[in-house]
């Protein structure tokens, strides 16, 4: 993965695979460019014994092929920059992943285009589940919530080209003072 809203992409699908009704998606970096990404769902959890062997590639619940290798990958990019991730879940309540990066490590991933992530993910899943994104830098905070937006527009269909347009500007806009200059 190139960048960090790609694996955010990959994680959150995740929770859409796993059942799940919200998907709440956190990044922040503090003062000392220490980057958190999280990702929380209310989807059906994993085992004690998969959620132990999900840092393998050779773990996944697809039945299409017999690897997986997005926890793999953001587990190695986090530990490239002296960072790590942790998972807990628990079956039928949900999963909570969590990556910390040294956002001043040569090694640490750019941010990406975390608006597209977003619009992406609400667009795929028109209906279910509902995602929230926060982001935080000592530059300030935004929270971006598909169901507020889903009440104010009365019914009409998150996937439509105007509205995608609309969302993909309105959190770009938001996301930018936050994140421009402390993370790439």
């Amino acid at each position: 993965m190139r960048d960090l809203s790609l694996h955010i992409l990959d994680l959150a699908q995740n929770s859409v695979r796993a059942g799940a009704s919200l998907v709440e998606i956190s990044v922040s970096v503090d003062a000392d460019r220490l980057i958190t990404l999280c990702i929380r769902d209310d989807g059906c959890g994993m085992s004690e014994e998969l959620r132990a062997r999900v840092t393998s590639p050779f773990a996944t619940t697809r039945t299409t092929r017999k690897v997986g290798l997005g926890i793999p990958l953001m587990a190695q990019n986090a530990r490239l920059t002296g960072g790590d991730i942790a998972i807990e879940s628990t079956v039928g309540k949900g999963t909570v992943f969590t990556a910390t990066l040294r956002g001043d490590s040569i090694d640490c991933l750019p941010l990406g285009d975390l608006a597209g992530t977003m619009v992406s993910l609400v667009s795929a899943n028109p209906e279910k589940p509902d995602f929230t994104l926060r982001c935080q830098s000592p530059a300030g905070r935004m929270t971006f919530d598909s169901r507020e937006v889903r009440q104010a527009l009365g019914g009409v269909p998150l996937n439509e080209p105007e509205i995608i347009a609309w969302m993909q500007s309105a959190i770009q806009e938001e996301i930018q003072p936050i994140f421009g200059g402390v993370i790439q």
